[in-house]
């Protein structure tokens, strides 16, 4: 699965936007631009524990948003089965003429199904 970091920075791709003025400052300058909370607190003027309590509400904010909503979880799985087509096309190429056809719609109906899963 996905490590902290890089998970939220994907939620706050999909639900940034719902987030304060201020929590989102914060989270694009901690995340998105690697800024220490020391750093974070003296360009907005504030303390470094104000940085920390609004990083973990909106982490928090951002983690509802996911359990309610499933975006994220989604695209991952959407991912997933679109890496899963690409492979089965790939194998298509390495198919023997004489099994060729037989293979070739037994994939392409794995296929199908893959593209049915893909919300």
């Amino acid at each position: 699965m996905l490590d902290k970091v890089t998970k939220t920075g994907l939620l706050f791709d999909f639900y940034g936007n719902l987030l304060t003025e201020n929590q989102k400052n914060v989270m694009s300058l901690y995340y998105g631009e690697n800024f220490s909370l020391a750093e974070i607190a003296e360009t907005n003027n504030i303390s470094r524990q104000a940085v920390h309590i609004s990083l973990k509400n909106a982490e928090k904010s951002l983690n509802e948003y996911e359990d309610k909503l499933g975006l994220l979880s989604r695209w991952i799985k959407n991912l997933k089965n679109i890496e899963e087509i690409h492979d089965e096309l790939k194998k298509i190429d390495t198919y023997d003429s004489d099994v060729f056809e037989q293979n070739v719609k037994r994939d392409i109906e794995d296929i199908l199904l893959k593209l049915k899963e893909i919300e």
